[in-house]
């Protein structure tokens, strides 16, 4: 079994940070895993990326072309991978900054209005951690309960604040996931034993 997933938005929305807890929670399980990141010079507002693949034997290389799952922050990140991933695969939006009206049938969208559900737990900047959560439930990469323990885990010091309300955008992304596929057929979603 081998999963490959792109974060990708601008920078300032944690796309790297998504990623390490994808790699974090995959190494905690004794999973091989690949991180892989690109973002250009600006420190906030430049383009991001992260590139994870998670793998129950060793990995030949960090770079996707095609994923299986994409988390898109943004409109330009939607619009670069929305065409990349591949069919059958998953693309998770932030619903809240993308209006684009998806146009492939042979992969699984999920709207996530993560930046609406960061402001309800009262940090905007966990708006990642809901999709990432989103992501996790319905691809079952991931359970999200590493998700969370890892979090918990691997925060360092300075930043332990924010522990809490990651954990609470990842519940909160997993259970929003959670009502969608009820909503829709579960044999059209890709799941990933683990």
């Amino acid at each position: 079994m081998q999963v490959s997933v792109i974060i990708a938005g601008f920078g300032g929305q944690g796309v790297l940070f998504a990623g390490l807890m994808l790699a974090y929670a995959a190494m905690d399980r004794d999973l091989y895993v690949t991180w892989y990141p690109s973002y250009g010079p600006e420190m906030r507002g430049g383009t991001a990326s992260a590139t994870v693949v998670i793998g129950d034997e060793e990995i030949g290389s960090p770079v996707v072309l095609h994923p299986d799952a994409a988390i898109a922050l943004n409109i330009p990140s939607f619009r670069k991978y929305e065409p990349l991933v591949k069919p059958g695969g998953v693309l998770v939006y932030n619903s809240s900054l993308i209006f684009e009206i998806p146009e492939r049938t042979d992969i699984q969208y999920v709207a996530v209005p993560a930046n609406a559900i960061a402001a309800e737990i009262s940090d905007t900047r966990v708006a990642n951690a809901v999709t990432v959560g989103a992501l996790a439930a319905v691809t079952g990469m991931l359970p999200v309960e590493a998700l969370i323990e890892t979090v918990d885990r691997h925060i360092p010091a300075p930043r332990r604040a924010t522990v809490l309300p990651n954990q609470e955008a990842l519940e909160r992304g997993a259970q929003l996931a959670a009502e969608l596929l009820k909503q829709s057929s579960p044999s059209a979603l890709p799941h990933y034993e683990r």
